[in-house]
């Protein structure tokens, strides 16, 4: 049996042995909570250069729950957490390699990512901050600390959903306890992608994020096989939250970054709130 095989079959096995109980079904993802999950976003991105390891391991010092990533794929098949498709905003790629615009995360291989300094661009004091892969950032959250891992630009990198799934299968210790402890989300803003992850690993919780307010029946469809909906402030009213929940679906908002906004959807019992401050959330819900 081939190794990747055979590490996902011993992950299905000890998922089943044990009854799944992480994968919760859609049906019963209703209930309420005293406090929201604190779901810093890129890590604590407010503080540190995004989606790096010390901005995952800071976020985890200043009390998130979980750090959520975005995960792309270089040209040599490596899974790396990166926000942007392009690689100029938040590296020196444009230095390190003159002459190949657009520069494109998946035109690079994993080597040559390694080669950009993914820090400086925030501040002096992060350079020679690398871009990290999937493995080392759950390496970084380890059995205590928790991972939103979102699958980005899907239609860039088609079978990504399970390069994802092989992934967390390779590392089969991790994932079991992570999901023993409701330590493991996998959402994409492309419902398309986050539907061919959960066929893939139904065993994983998924979400679907939207940056605008889907329609009654999109939400309805998506209920019967996602667990978890995140939507933007713009759109987050009562009523609106009041519908997710009752289809069954948990609730995130995002990106919320101030007290006043905290304070408001804390008191609406959404299940979750992303932001680029997650101390500053800790600290309201002390």
């Amino acid at each position: 049996m081939p190794n990747s095989l055979l590490k996902r079959t011993l992950v299905v096995s000890a998922l089943v042995a044990v009854g799944a109980t992480a994968a919760v079904a859609p049906a019963q993802a209703t209930g309420r909570f005293h406090n929201p999950a604190n779901i810093a976003h890129h890590g604590a991105s407010a503080a540190a250069p995004e989606n790096t390891l010390v901005a995952i391991d800071l976020a985890y010092d200043q009390g998130a729950d979980y750090a959520e990533v975005e995960i792309q794929r270089t040209s040599d098949g490596e899974l790396v957490a990166i926000q942007d498709a392009g690689l100029a905003r938040t590296t020196n790629v444009e230095e390190v390699f003159p002459g190949r615009s657009p520069y494109l995360v998946r035109d690079f291989t994993l080597a040559e990512l390694r080669q950009l300094d993914a820090g400086s661009w925030f501040g002096a004091q992060f350079a020679g901050e690398r871009i990290p892969t999937l493995s080392e950032v759950i390496a970084e959250a380890g059995y205590r600390d928790g991972i939103v891992i979102e699958i980005r630009n899907a239609a860039l990198y088609p079978g990504i959903e399970e390069d994802v799934r092989d992934e967390l299968a390779a590392n089969p210790y991790y994932l079991v306890r992570a999901l023993l402890l409701n330590k493991l989300v996998v959402k994409s803003a492309s419902v398309d992608s986050a539907n061919a992850f959960h066929a893939l690993a139904p065993y994983v919780p998924v979400g679907v994020i939207y940056d605008f307010r889907p329609a009654d029946a999109d939400l309805v469809a998506v209920s019967e096989w996602a667990h978890e909906v995140d939507i933007v402030t713009s759109v987050a009213d009562e009523a609106h939250i009041d519908r997710i929940k009752e289809l069954g679906l948990k609730v995130s908002v995002h990106t919320v970054d101030t007290e006043t906004l905290m304070t408001r959807y804390i008191d609406r019992d959404v299940n979750g709130i992303v932001t680029n401050v997650p101390a500053l959330l800790a600290g309201l819900l002390d």
